[in-house]
C-alpha cells in the first residue's frame, strides 16, 4: 500500500466521514464522552480520543477496523473503563471503539458447561442471567469489568487458586483483525491438538493484535457448600507461611486472601468491619460437598494453629460471605478513604509461592524506605499481591510512589517471578519486559504484532516496548 501523505487529523477526519454513512449515531465526539474514554483507573495519564465509537456487533468493529487501518488511524479498544496500567489511554488523533454495548448472552450449553457472550458482558450480569441453571462462571477481578476485557488482560482474582485465571477459562474466541478480517478461534471442545493455539495468543494481547468480540467461556457448577472465615495474625510472616502451606499441601481451597495491618485499619473503618482488629488478616473459603469442606477447614485449622493464628471467625450465611468479600473488593477504596486528597497507585507481582515470604519481607523494608503509606493485600495463595501505594497527588509524589513500584517488581523478578500476576501491562509496566522476558522473546513478539498489525493501530505504545523486530 503506497504510504498516505495527508495529516493524522486529516486521516481521522476520513475515516469519520466514512463511519458516518452507517454508523452515525453511535459515534459520539462529546467532550463528556471523550473524558470517560481517556483513561482507565489509578494511573494519572489520561489523553481524550478524537471520537468514541460505540459497536453494537461483531460487524459494527470489523466496519471500524477496516476504515481505521485503511487511513492508518489508530483504535483503542475500551470495555468498562478499569484496567490499572493505562491500557486504554489513547494516543494522538485515536478513536476509542467502546464495546460495552455489546452485551447479549449468545448460548448456554449447560450439559457441556459452556457458554458463549458477547465481549461487553461483564461477569457479574451473566452470573446473575443464568443463575437459574446452577452454573456459574468463577473469574473474579473484584471490578465491574467486562469479560472481554478480562480477556484482554488475562485478568484472574480471588478464586484463581481453585479455577484458574481466564486463560484457562476461555475455549474459544472471535477475533476482528486490524484489516477488519474477523476470524474464529477454538471452539467448545475441551481440547484439541490441532493449529497453532491462537486462542491464547489474544488472551493477554491487551488489545494490540485483534479486537475480542465474542468469548466462548466453560462454565462450573455452584458448589453444595460455601463456607467462608477470617483468621487474624499478630506477626505478618506467619500468615503467608499458613498461606504457603495450604497450597504445599494441596488443600483444594477456594480463596485465600491477604490483608497486611494498615489495609485491615482501612477496611475496618471504610467497610464496617466489626469485630476485627487491625492486623494482618486471611480470608478463606471453603466450596464442595460438605465432607469435602470439613475435610478442607480441619486441615486448614490445623496449619493456622501451627503458624500462631488468634482463631477463626465464621461466616456461613450469604450476607456474612458477601459483606467479607465486599470488603475485600472495595480494599482500593478503603485505602483511597485514608487521604481522601491522595491519590493511590496499584501494583502488582507475582513470585513462585516458596518465595513469596522472601519477597514480602523485602517490600516491607522498601516501603520502610520510601517514608510512604503502602497497604499490602493479595491472593497469596498463587504467589500474587498488590501494593496500594498512598501519595501526594502531585509529580513529585507520583516519581516516589513509581520508585517504590520499580524496587517491588524488580524484586519479584530476582526471585524468578513476573511484573504482573493480573494487571497486565499497558503502559505502567512496559519498562520491565525486556528483564523479565529476554530481548529475543520481544524481538519475536513484536514480529508478531507488525505482521497481525502491520499500520500498528491497535492500542498502540501498550504491551510491547519500542526495539529490534525479528526478520528471521
Amino acid at each position: 500500500m503506497p504510504e498516505n501523505s495527508a495529516s493524522a487529523a486529516d486521516r481521522l477526519h476520513a475515516v469519520l466521514t466514512t463511519l458516518r454513512t452507517t454508523m452515525d449515531a453511535q459515534i459520539s465526539t462529546s467532550p463528556s464522552v471523550r473524558e470517560e474514554h481517556s483513561h482507565g483507573e489509578a494511573m494519572s495519564t489520561a489523553r481524550l480520543p478524537d471520537a468514541v465509537v460505540f459497536a453494537e456487533s461483531t460487524q459494527d468493529v470489523s466496519t471500524v477496523l477496516r476504515a481505521c487501518h485503511a487511513e492508518r488511524v489508530p483504535v483503542v479498544a475500551f470495555g468498562a473503563g478499569t484496567s490499572v496500567e493505562g491500557h486504554v489511554v489513547p494516543p494522538e488523533h485515536a478513536i476509542s471503539l467502546d464495546l460495552s454495548r455489546m452485551t447479549a448472552i449468545l448460548a448456554v450449553n449447560a450439559e457441556d458447561l459452556d457458554c458463549r457472550i458477547q465481549a461487553g458482558l461483564t461477569r457479574q450480569s451473566l452470573n446473575t442471567q443464568i443463575r437459574d441453571t446452577g452454573l456459574f462462571f468463577p473469574v473474579d477481578p473484584g471490578g465491574e469489568a467486562t469479560l472481554g476485557g478480562m480477556c484482554a488482560t488475562r485478568a484472574s482474582g480471588t478464586a484463581a487458586v481453585r479455577y484458574g485465571t481466564m486463560k484457562e477459562n476461555v475455549l474459544g474466541l472471535t477475533v476482528v483483525l486490524a484489516t477488519g478480517e474477523i476470524i474464529h478461534t477454538g471452539g467448545r471442545v475441551r481440547k484439541s491438538s490441532t493449529g497453532y493455539d491462537l486462542t491464547s495468543l489474544f488472551i493477554g494481547s491487551e488489545g494490540t493484535l485483534g479486537v475480542i468480540t465474542e468469548v466462548q467461556l466453560k462454565l462450573h457448577g455452584r458448589p453444595e457448600t460455601l463456607s467462608a472465615a477470617v483468621c487474624q495474625f499478630e506477626n505478618l510472616h506467619d500468615a503467608v507461611q499458613t498461606a504457603m502451606e495450604i497450597i504445599q499441601c494441596g488443600i483444594p481451597i477456594t480463596r485465600v486472601e491477604l490483608m497486611d495491618a494498615v489495609q485491615m485499619q482501612a477496611s475496618i473503618q471504610f467497610s464496617k468491619l466489626e469485630g476485627y482488629r487491625p492486623l494482618t488478616t486471611l480470608f478463606f473459603e471453603f466450596s464442595g460437598a460438605p465432607a469435602a469442606v470439613q475435610e478442607q477447614v480441619s486441615a486448614t485449622e490445623a496449619l493456622v494453629e501451627a503458624n500462631n493464628g488468634l482463631g477463626f471467625a465464621w461466616a456461613n450465611s450469604p450476607e456474612e460471605r458477601s459483606l467479607l468479600w465486599k470488603a475485600r473488593h472495595d480494599a482500593f477504596w478503603a485505602a483511597k478513604a485514608l487521604a481522601p486528597q491522595a491519590r493511590v497507585i496499584s501494583t502488582d507481582c507475582i513470585v513462585p509461592i516458596s518465595r513469596l515470604g522472601t519477597l514480602i519481607d523485602g517490600v516491607y523494608e522498601d516501603i520502610k524506605a520510601s517514608g510512604l503509606r503502602a497497604p499490602l493485600l493479595g491472593h497469596v495463595g498463587d504467589g500474587n499481591f498488590h501494593t496500594l501505594i498512598i501519595t501526594e497527588d502531585t509529580p513529585k509524589g507520583h516519581a516516589q510512589a513509581w520508585e517504590l513500584d520499580k524496587k517491588i517488581v524488580a524484586r519479584a523478578l530476582a526471585l524468578g517471578g513476573s511484573c504482573s500476576g493480573e494487571h497486565g501491562v499497558g503502559m505502567g509496566k512496559l519498562d520491565f519486559l525486556e528483564t523479565e522476558h529476554g530481548s529475543g522473546a520481544l524481538s519475536v513478539m513484536r514480529a508478531l504484532k507488525n505482521t497481525m498489525d502491520p499500520h500498528h493501530i491497535l492500542n498502540p505504545g501498550k504491551l510491547l516496548p519500542a526495539g529490534p523486530v525479528y526478520q528471521g
